[in-house]
């Protein structure tokens, strides 16, 4: 009995070891290990929640976004990672037995998959509008796929310049650009920002502002580039005050000398091209710029105090080229020289009759002295001579609509410098009839010079720049009321920081 008891035993327990030598081989065990990390910078994520399914086992990765797990039974398995912030991400894992499996998870910011706002569409004004009020309602529309909060940040850009008006934060599709200026192209665009995903920008529109009609002075101001600048404007003569101003002219461009035509309704005007001084037109608001001369450009001895003019009807522009005068259509064509100085003075500035009948010119030497006034009939034959012999500087020359005077302006101290400095310049008018000049400085302050005298359309005032002896002061733009015996009356200051002033 004792020795089948034994027997009896020894195969139990031999089953039993089969047994369970059979379960290890069926089951056994391995190992996940893994990192987690951000998808864009790889940086590590700390405190991610792993789980693997189906067994719902749950580690959390350390600082360095490391995570482990040990004795993971063999088998297929799904892992996951979340955390807050992020988009759970799932990544498969096979166990071996005895074997390490190695995860990586690369998650993506939650706001990954959101769709940003779509593109703005600008609707009011319509792209190219014109004639638009000072103050314009600008309406756009854009939507959100997720409707996520989208703010607008709009830009309006003059281009005249590189002023750049910009709004932020808004919430509305639209809004009331105001204080706006007369006669200017603006170009608008709105960008959409959802706080989420990259700002969205919506095509570049334009729309251009009315001219204002009752804008009769022209005038120059120059910019910090050194450039000058062409503006229109008027005078409200009930307050005393100028307005409406409107920059008819780019600050990135070097423009001078404004002179506008009634009958074609053109202002001429000098601008620099390829180094080299030529004559241009464009409308009151200036739109349509034109390049007249070509061939010939204008030339002579001071750039700044060079001066053209227009025949009465618009049709022809007469100007200077160092000693010689020319005339050219105002299309460019017929390009003629009209007058040349017989020793070789420079022509600097000239004026057309309005009867077109003569021309006023003043020349001077190579130093800008040596002044002399003239008249010429259109076969350059000398008529009158206004002003010779005298020394210091002289301009400014301006008829009178029915021929009988001219305005022009002189440095009585006759000074003479290098720099071409004055120091007591008045503005006298001549008179053809008598052939006596007048002194209508009669008020000036002292160390001061009145500059580029013009008459009124109405003859019965005068326009013209008064600055500092100085050559440093700023420069600006009075008038003055002329009686019947041409004498000045008062000064009334219209245009502070201009110069080249014309009122037509």
């Amino acid at each position: 009995m004792e020795k089948v008891f034994k027997t009896v035993m020894i195969l139990a327990l031999s089953f039993f070891i089969g047994c369970n030598e059979d379960t290890v081989d069926l089951v056994g065990l391995g190992t996940i290990t893994g990192r987690v990390v951000e998808a864009e910078s790889f940086n590590p994520i700390e405190n991610a929640k792993v789980t693997i399914s189906p067994s719902n086992n749950t580690i959390f990765s350390d600082a360095d976004g490391y995570f482990i797990m040990e004795d993971v039974e063999a088998g297929d398995y799904s892992v996951s990672a979340t955390k807050e912030g992020y988009l759970t991400n799932f990544e498969p894992a096979t166990v071996t037995v005895g074997l390490t499996v190695n995860v990586i998870f690369e998650m993506e910011d939650e706001t990954a998959l959101n769709r940003p706002p779509s593109t703005p569409i600008l609707i009011t004004p319509a792209d190219g509008a014109e004639e638009q009020e000072l103050s314009v309602q600008l309406i756009w529309s854009s939507k959100d796929p997720e409707a996520d909060s989208v703010t607008y940040r709009l830009e309006i850009k003059n281009a005249n310049n590189n002023d750049i008006i910009k709004v932020e934060a808004l919430i509305d599709t639209s809004y009331v650009a105001s204080n706006l200026k007369y006669g200017t192209k603006y170009f608008w665009q709105i960008v959409a920002n959802d706080s989420i995903n990259p700002e969205v920008l919506s095509a570049v529109s334009s729309f251009k502002t009315k001219v204002n009609p009752e804008n009769r002075y022209f005038y120059v101001r120059k910019f910090s580039n050194d450039n000058n600048v062409i503006y229109s404007a008027n005078y409200n003569e009930v307050d005393e005050t100028p307005g409406n101003e409107v920059q008819l002219t780019a600050d990135n461009k070097n423009s001078w000398r404004p002179r506008k035509n009634q009958a074609s309704n053109l202002i001429a005007f000098l601008r620099t091209f390829n180094n080299e001084t030529h004559l241009y037109t464009m409308n009151q608001d200036g739109s349509n710029i034109f390049k007249v001369t070509s061939v010939v450009p204008i030339a002579g001895f001071n750039l700044n105090d060079i001066d053209f003019s227009w025949s009465s009807n618009g049709e022809k522009l007469i100007y200077p080229h160092y000693n010689k005068l020319y005339s050219i259509n105002k299309d460019g064509s017929g390009l003629q020289q009209i007058f040349q100085t017989s020793d070789g003075s420079f022509i600097t500035e000239c004026d057309w009759s309005n009867d077109g009948s003569m021309i006023a010119l003043k020349t001077n030497d190579v130093t800008g002295y040596g002044v002399s006034i003239f008249t010429i009939n259109m076969s350059g034959n000398i008529l009158t001579t206004v002003l010779t012999g005298v020394n210091g500087a002289a301009g400014g020359l301006n008829f009178s609509a029915d021929n009988k005077l001219l305005l022009y302006s002189r440095d009585v101290s006759g000074f003479e410098s290098p720099n071409n400095r004055q120091l007591d310049t008045r503005i006298f008018v001549y008179n053809f009839v008598t052939g006596i000049a007048k002194d209508l400085s009669v008020d000036k302050p002292a160390g001061t010079l009145d500059l580029d005298p013009r008459f009124s359309p109405n003859e019965a005032e005068i326009i013209f720049v008064n600055t500092s002896n100085d050559g440093l002061s700023l420069k600006s733009i009075y008038k003055v009321e002329l009686d019947l015996i041409i004498s000045i009356d008062s000064r009334t200051l219209l245009f502070p920081n201009a110069t080249m002033p014309d009122w037509e």
